[in-house]
């Protein structure tokens, strides 16, 4: 059967191959300016402001890493991701901003004599380690050395002799010890970059982890409602757990009242600065932030909603994990069978592989 064009179909095939060879004579043109231009400085570097460099981001964005390497530029995706590290980096550096006002700090050499003599003498009370402290010329007062303990951690004496250890405490909520603890992540939007708050929630013993929520504002309001929908008697994440570890990070102030208030869940609140006593929630973050996030450049909340979602599938249905053997949380029917094709199935856009047989 032979299909006979309309004169106006035809006139609009003319005509858009005229404007696609027409572009491609301008994109032509643009290369080789760019060509020359590169070739006349030689090896002198470009000098660019941030503002150039938030626009060029933005541009090869839209254009993609495969349309980008196609063209004659004057930086590669790479460095438009450097730069954007960079800005990230620049946004969170305070050095410049002086120090501030107050009663100076005790010195670290000190402050680790301290904690060394409590740790090594468990009787020892505030004003004894003062004593000690002033036999070596070391003279601070016993509130200090008590600052000092608290913000560590160690009880005062004689408490801290009747301390169990972490292990030991793990070991025996093993089967109900959830933690729950933020990471935020830089986002462009059209009104520049802003920093997201992401609120994660981990069962130690599975590893299994869920995206509480995610904000641009953790206000006690929006805390307090993810509190309730965690602990949710039907399907909530944290439902029925008998401890929950938490940092003091008052942003999370809201959610240890919460669940003070309206559960049975005991809260552990962690030291300061010790960021190990959460090692399987702080090893996820790491995960989620090197294998994903720091690899991306992210516009907009859809954006990092779906880049979540899709490394969390991956995280327990195609990622296996040391701590449980080297297996897979969340494993599918084809996990572990000997027979059929070998295929690989990719997510973000080849960022995160899982490779896998097809029995079909």
């Amino acid at each position: 059967m032979n299909f006979i064009l309309k004169p106006w179909q035809l006139f609009f095939l003319i005509l858009s191959g005229w404007i696609n060879r027409r572009q491609q004579d301008i994109i032509e043109f643009q290369n080789a300016q760019i060509q020359a231009l590169m070739e006349k400085m030689g090896r002198k570097r470009i000098l660019l402001t941030d503002e150039h460099r938030r626009v060029l981001a933005i541009k090869g964005k839209a254009l993609g890493r495969k349309t980008m390497t196609e063209l004659t530029t004057i930086v590669t995706p790479d460095t438009i991701l450097r730069w954007h590290r960079r800005l990230i980096a620049k946004k969170w550096d305070y050095s410049s901003r002086g120090n501030a006002p107050g009663r100076p700090r005790v010195p670290d050499e000190v402050a680790q004599l301290v904690l060394r003599m409590a740790r090594e003498n468990p009787t020892w009370g505030y004003d004894r380690i003062q004593g000690a402290l002033a036999n070596l010329g070391l003279h601070i007062s016993d509130t200090t050395v008590g600052n000092i303990l608290r913000d560590n951690g160690i009880e005062p004496a004689p408490e801290r002799k009747h301390r169990t250890s972490w292990k030991t405490f793990l070991q025996a909520h093993w089967e109900s010890i959830t933690a729950v603890d933020f990471t935020t992540v830089e986002v462009w939007t059209k009104s520049g970059l802003f920093t997201f708050y992401i609120l994660v929630a981990m069962r130690l013993k599975t590893r299994r982890v869920q995206i509480a929520g995610i904000t641009e504002s953790p206000n006690a309001e929006w805390v307090t409602q993810m509190a309730r929908n965690l602990i949710d008697f039907e399907d909530g994440f944290l439902k029925d757990v008998s401890h929950l570890i938490v940092d003091r990070d008052t942003k999370l102030l809201p959610l240890r009242r919460f669940i003070e208030e309206m559960t049975e869940t005991a809260l552990v609140l962690l030291p300061p600065k010790n960021p190990n006593l959460n090692a399987y929630l702080e090893r996820f973050m790491r995960s989620l932030k090197s294998e994903c996030l720091n690899r991306m450049i992210i516009f907009g909340r859809g954006s990092l909603e779906r880049t979540l979602n899709e490394f969390g599938a991956h995280y327990h249905g195609e990622r296996n994990h040391q701590g449980l053997g080297n297996k897979l949380i969340e494993p599918g029917e084809e996990a572990g069978q000997e027979d059929g094709e070998i295929r690989c199935s990719n997510r973000l856009g080849g960022m995160l592989r899982y490779y896998y047989r097809d029995a079909a």
